[in-house]
């Protein structure tokens, strides 16, 4: 499975971006995708998950209210609507699909992972 990751951009605090993640094969539909990202200078941290169905959902408490991960009916496609954004939200973004197709916080359950997209949010 590759996974591109695409739609990060320069916006200023308080606007939206909606970042998408497609999968190279249809296979990737029964897996679980989360998305991460990564500051500078700052470890990758969990930010949202989806499992296969696109039904449960976990977010991270920094995000929760404020992103909304979904997948499209065929689930091939998993975006992250990021409305509110914060400085502390700019990031490299990286999308991940698990070996398994429940949704899953945990970063070592991730297999396949995504090129990234950078998010820049200015105060």
């Amino acid at each position: 499975v590759q996974l591109q990751a695409s739609g990060g951009g320069f916006v200023q605090a308080g606007g939206s971006l909606r970042l998408s993640c497609a999968a190279s094969r249809r296979t990737s539909s029964n897996n679980g995708v989360g998305w991460f990202r990564q500051a500078p200078g700052k470890e990758r941290e969990f930010v949202a998950a989806v499992d296969w169905r696109g039904s449960t959902t976990f977010y991270a408490d920094s995000v929760k209210g404020r992103f909304t991960i979904s997948r499209d009916s065929a689930k091939s496609t998993v975006f992250l609507q990021m409305n509110s954004l914060k400085p502390e939200d700019t990031a490299v973004y990286y999308c991940a699909a698990a070996l398994r197709s429940a949704a899953t916080t945990q970063r070592n359950e991730y297999r396949y992972w995504g090129q990234g997209t950078l998010v820049t949010v200015s105060s």
